[in-house]
């Protein structure tokens, strides 16, 4: 398996080659011989401080950039929030461009006030029904069923009075502000 260390020479010559130098010209500018440089970039010589920093310098980049970067944990490790009877689980990590969420929504004798924002919603229902009121029509949303629509129609979501409703719910940003922390987070009040 490859360490980390075996990475700086490949990383070596493709950052001197997507500058379109020779061996000899980069190993001319940081006074060392080509073969060195060439022993360094196949791995058949040991990188070493002396050796990188001026060939980092005269490439323009930090050591660091000729090392893999550590991968991210992957997994989702956000709380739940429960909110007006409602359980929001994030599924995305907190700096997705796009944000979904596990929501459960309690039963619902009446579909909210519609509210109206920027944004798209993409919905599935995972069990119960959703009322989804949207621009003054009631549709309601089977499990194994998905909506999408536009969140600048008048529109809400709910549960119906039959019993609570799981969905996943994928919004685009300004969305996401609006469904999951409440109207209070948009600057002008509105929804």
């Amino acid at each position: 398996m490859d360490t980390a260390l075996d990475q700086i020479g490949p990383r070596l010559r493709a950052a001197r080659r997507d500058r379109g130098w020779t061996l000899e010209d980069l190993a001319t500018r940081v006074g060392m011989s080509p073969s060195t440089l060439s022993r360094l970039e196949s791995g058949k010589r040991q990188a070493s401080l002396a050796l990188l920093l001026p060939l980092t310098r005269q490439l323009g980049l930090r050591i660091d950039d000729l090392l893999p970067a550590t991968p991210a944990d992957p997994r989702i490790r956000r709380p739940v929030e429960r909110r007006d009877g409602m359980v929001i689980a994030p599924l995305t990590l907190e700096h997705s461009p796009i944000k979904t969420y596990k929501v459960t929504f309690p039963p619902a004798e009446e579909a909210p006030a519609p509210r109206v924002h920027d944004g798209y919603e993409w919905v599935f229902v995972l069990s119960g029904r959703l009322r989804l009121a949207l621009d003054g029509h009631e549709h309601i949303i089977e499990r194994g069923e998905a909506a999408e629509f536009d969140t600048r129609t008048p529109h809400s979501v709910s549960a119906t009075a039959e019993g609570p409703v799981e969905v996943v719910s994928i919004f685009s940003a300004s969305g996401e502000r609006i469904h999951t922390r409440g109207v209070e987070a948009q600057p002008d009040g509105g929804s």
